[in-house]
C-alpha cells in the first residue's frame, strides 16, 4: 500500500475518532433535557409540536407502551410511503409524468424505507416522482434514523436508572432525534453538497445531444436534500440507480470523503453519548473501541485482497513476475475517480454501518472482499452499525459476553451494576436467532424454488452470494446489493419485505423488552468478583462474542458461497 493510500484510511479513523466526543456529548445533552447552542431557536419549535400532536412531554411509557408507539408511528409511515407510490402519476411535482409503482414494488420500497434499510428494487431516476423523493423517501429516512435513535436511547436509560418502571416517551425521543441532531447537520450538509456540484431543484430532466449527435437525457431534481440524509440516517437509499458512483450524488474525493463520515458519525457519536448517560465514559469508549477493531479487521482483508488482484492473471500467465496478481489490483466494478483504496473503504463502511450507499459495485468485487461485506452484515449490525441500531446491537452483545464471563467464575453476570438474568438471556437470543433465522430461512427457500433461481444472472457459488446478499442486506438493514440479481419479482420483492421488517422490529421489540427488565432492577454495587466492563479484558471478549456467534450462524452458508468461489477462482475455474 503507498503512503496516499494509508493516509487516506488514517484520515478517515482520525476524523471519526475526533468527531465521536464532541457530537456524543452533544447528544447525551440533547437526551437527557438540558440546554444545547440550539435550544434557543429549536425549543419553542419542540413545543409547538408537542402542542400540535397532543404530547405530554413529562410523561414516560413503560417498555410495552414505547414498543407500541415505535411500532404504530412506522406502521402509519410505512402505509402512507404505500399510497405515495401507487397514487403518485395522480399527484404534483411530477414533471417527467411517471406512473404509479408496481403494488409489490411499492410494498417492497416502502417496508425498505420504514425500516432503515433503503433497498431500492427500481431506479429512483426512472420510477419515483420528486413528490414521492422528498414527501416520501426522504421524510421517511429522517424518522426511520430517529427511530433508531431513540429505541437506543431508550436501552441506555434501562441500563443508567435504577428501580423505575418508565424508559422515557418515545415520541419526545424522536422529536429531539429528528430535531436537534439529524435536520441541523442535514441543513449545513445540504447546502455544501450544492456547493460542491450536486444538483438540487424541481426542474424537468434535460435533453441533451452528444458529441456524436445522440440524444441524452440528463436526470436531475432534488437530490442533495436527501444525499446528507441517506448517509447520516445510514439509510443508503439514492436518487439515482448508480447511488453515490454517479456524479451528481457524489462529485468529488471531498464528497466521497465527507460521505464515508456520515455514515460513521452519529454511530460512533451515539458510543460517547451511552457512556455520559451512564456515568462512565470509559464504558462507551470501551464500546467504541470494540466496533473499531472489527472494522479494521475487515478492511485490512479487503483491501489486500482487492489490491492483490484477481488470481487468474495468474492462471493465465498474465503479470507473473510482478508482486500482484494483477497489474494496479482489481478495478473491475470501481469507480476511477476513486481509485481502489477509496472504494473499498466505502464498501466496508457502508456494510459496517448498515447504510447501503454505494461508490462501487459490489457484485464485482473479489469474492473474500465480498465475504468482508456480507459478515460485517451478519454479524448484527453492530460493527458501529445502523443508527441506533448499531448502539443497541452492540450493547446486546455485551449482555451476552458478561454472561458469558459470568459462567466461566460460576457467579450471576453483571453490566453496568445490573444483574443479567434469564429474560434477558432470553430476549438477547430472540435479537440473535430472528436475523439469522430470517437470512438463512429466506436465502434456503429462495435458492431451491424456481422462481427463486430464475433471477440468477450468475451461475455458480457467486449466484448463490448474491441471494445471499439479498437478504442479509435486507435482514440487516443494510440496502446494498450484488447487482446480478434481479430482485424486482414478485416473490423477491415480498420475501425481501418481510426480512427488513423482521430484521427492524421483530428485533427492535426484545431490546426495549430487555430496556424495561433493566431499568426495573436496582444496581448492585461493584464487588471483587465483579468483571469490569471499560478494559480491553471486555473488549477482547465483546469482539470474540461478535465473531464467534456470527461464524457460528453464517460460516456454513458463506463456505458455499465466497470462499468456495475464492478457491475455485484460485484453481483456475470459472462459471
Amino acid at each position: 500500500m503507498s503512503v496516499p493510500h494509508a493516509l487516506q484510511i488514517l484520515t478517515f479513523v482520525v476524523l471519526i475518532s475526533a468527531l465521536t466526543k464532541p457530537l456524543g456529548a452533544y447528544m447525551a445533552r440533547v437526551f437527557l433535557g438540558e440546554r444545547t447552542a440550539l435550544s434557543r431557536v429549536l425549543s419553542p419549535l419542540e413545543r409547538a409540536i408537542y402542542r400540535l400532536c397532543g404530547i405530554d412531554a413529562a410523561e414516560e411509557q413503560r417498555w410495552t407502551g414505547y414498543a407500541a408507539a415505535a411500532l404504530l408511528f412506522n406502521l402509519a409511515g410505512m402505509v402512507l410511503l404505500y399510497l405515495l407510490q401507487r397514487l403518485q402519476g395522480f399527484l404534483p411535482l411530477n414533471p417527467q409524468g411517471f406512473g404509479p409503482v408496481a403494488p409489490d414494488l411499492a410494498f417492497n420500497t416502502a417496508a425498505s424505507f420504514s425500516t432503515n434499510t433503503n433497498w431500492q428494487a427500481y431506479a429512483g431516476e426512472s420510477t419515483m416522482s420528486y413528490l414521492t423523493q422528498m414527501a416520501g423517501l426522504t421524510v421517511q429516512n429522517f424518522v426511520s434514523a430517529g427511530t433508531g435513535i431513540a429505541v437506543a436511547v431508550a436501552l441506555i436509560r434501562g441500563l443508567a436508572r435504577r428501580s423505575a418502571d418508565t424508559i422515557g416517551n418515545f415520541w419526545v425521543d424522536l422529536v429531539r432525534a429528528t430535531l436537534y441532531v439529524l435536520l441541523p447537520i442535514s441543513v449545513v450538509v445540504a447546502l455544501f453538497f450544492v456547493s460542491q456540484g450536486i444538483p438540487q431543484n424541481l426542474n424537468r430532466y434535460v435533453q441533451a445531444t452528444t458529441l456524436e449527435g445522440t440524444p441524452q437525457l440528463i436526470a436531475q431534481g432534488p437530490v442533495a436534500s436527501q444525499e446528507v440524509i441517506k448517509l447520516l440516517g445510514t439509510n443508503g437509499g439514492g436518487f439515482f440507480n448508480a447511488n453515490s458512483a454517479h456524479p451528481y450524488e457524489n462529485p468529488t474525493p471531498l464528497t466521497n470523503l465527507l460521505e464515508m463520515l456520515l455514515i460513521f458519525a452519529i454511530p460512533a457519536g451515539l458510543t460517547y453519548t451511552f457512556g455520559r448517560m451512564v456515568g462512565d465514559t470509559r464504558q462507551g469508549w470501551a464500546v467504541w473501541a470494540a466496533m473499531a477493531a472489527l472494522f479494521l479487521a475487515g478492511l485490512v482483508v479487503a483491501l489486500l485482497t482487492e489490491q492483490a488482484g484477481n488470481p487468474l492473471f495468474a492462471q493465465f500467465g498474465i503479470d507473473q513476475s510482478a508482486s500482484n496478481l494483477q497489474p494496479g489490483g482489481n478495478l473491475e466494478g470501481k469507480e476511477v475517480r476513486f481509485g481502489i483504496v477509496a472504494s473499498v473503504l466505502f464498501a466496508v463502511v457502508t456494510t459496517a454501518a448498515a447504510c447501503g450507499a454505494v461508490n462501487t459495485m459490489h457484485d464485482s468485487l473479489l469474492p473474500l472482499t465480498g465475504a468482508v461485506t456480507l459478515f460485517n452484515m451478519q454479524l448484527g449490525e453492530v460493527v458501529f452499525g445502523g443508527v441506533g441500531a448499531g448502539l443497541y446491537g452492540i450493547l446486546i452483545f455485551a449482555l451476552l459476553a458478561v454472561f458469558i464471563a459470568g459462567l466461566m467464575v460460576g457467579r450471576t453476570p453483571e453490566y453496568l451494576g445490573k444483574k443479567i438474568e434469564s429474560f434477558e438471556m432470553k430476549m438477547a437470543m430472540l435479537f440473535v436467532l430472528a436475523g439469522a433465522a430470517s437470512i438463512l430461512i429466506f436465502t434456503a427457500w429462495a435458492s431451491v424454488a424456481p422462481y427463486g433461481v430464475g433471477s440468477i444472472r450468475n451461475p455458480g457459488p457467486h449466484g448463490f452470494s448474491e441471494i445471499l446478499y439479498a437478504y442479509s442486506s435486507g435482514t440487516g438493514n443494510n440496502g446494498s446489493a450484488f447487482a446480478g440479481l434481479n430482485t424486482n419479482t414478485a416473490f423477491y420483492n415480498v420475501t425481501i419485505a418481510l426480512a427488513m421488517l423482521v430484521g427492524r422490529f421483530l428485533m427492535m421489540v426484545p431490546v426495549l423488552a430487555i430496556a424495561g427488565s433493566l431499568a426495573r432492577k436496582p444496581r448492585v454495587p461493584p464487588s471483587l468478583g465483579t468483571f469490569p466492563t471499560d478494559g480491553p479484558l471486555f473488549v477482547s471478549l465483546l469482539v470474540g462474542t461478535v465473531l464467534i456467534v456470527g461464524a457460528l450462524n453464517f460460516l456454513p452458508a458463506l463456505a458455499l458461497g465466497p470462499i468456495v468461489e475464492h478457491l475455485l477462482l484460485t484453481a483456475g475455474h470459472t462459471f
